[in-house]
């Protein structure tokens, strides 16, 4: 009798606090948070500051002491991604371009598209467009700038198409519809990465 009272009050206790007793799961979400790191949101950043199929963009950061020495910064940073991918389509769209022509001097064509690729590329960098910009001060007392530029696909092909319409080689075996087919795909493939 005394082994069942016994069991009845233990059962008694420990029901209840079993229920009252706070899970071993936390309520907050997991987090991929390591210990002694912070996440750090970077403005002017995500899927709407990145290439796709009409636009080339880049985003990058400058920071200075002084305000417009890092909007200088962040800029000039910017503008050198957006070479580097004006450079690297060019160079894309050319090689298909000249693959797919049937002319027999493709080693001139190769040289003379590599020489326009840097004519573009020197004007257009100039001609991009800031499409995010914030400003933030640090804990030091600098500025930071955030910065986002694009270059719109359209402008940069009926530049291409005047300069090649300009160059009595180029324009020798040029065919616009063909090379406006060739540069789309290669816009297609920078906006899918």
């Amino acid at each position: 009798m005394k082994t069942r009272i016994l069991s009845i009050l233990m059962a008694a206790v420990i029901i209840p606090a079993l229920i009252l007793m706070p899970s071993c799961k936390s309520s907050k979400p997991a987090s991929v948070k390591k210990q002694g790191e912070k996440v750090i949101e970077v403005l002017c950043t995500g899927p709407e500051y990145q290439s796709d199929k009409n636009h080339l963009r880049a985003s990058s950061i400058g920071e200075s002491m002084d305000e417009m020495v890092s909007k200088d910064k962040a800029l000039s940073a910017a503008r050198a991604q957006i070479a580097a991918s004006v450079s690297t389509l060019l160079k894309g769209v050319a090689d298909n371009y000249v693959k797919q022509s049937g002319v027999n001097n493709k080693e001139i064509l190769y040289t003379r598209y590599e020489k326009l690729n840097r004519e573009v590329v020197d004007q257009e960098v100039v001609g991009t467009k800031i499409i995010c910009e914030k400003v933030t001060k640090t804990s030091s007392g600098n500025y930071k700038t955030y910065l986002a530029i694009e270059l719109n696909a359209a402008d940069l092909l009926e530049v291409l198409n005047k300069k090649i319409i300009g160059d009595e080689q180029l324009r020798t075996d040029y065919y616009y519809e063909k090379f406006k087919k060739t540069f789309d795909e290669e816009m297609n493939k920078v906006g899918g990465k």
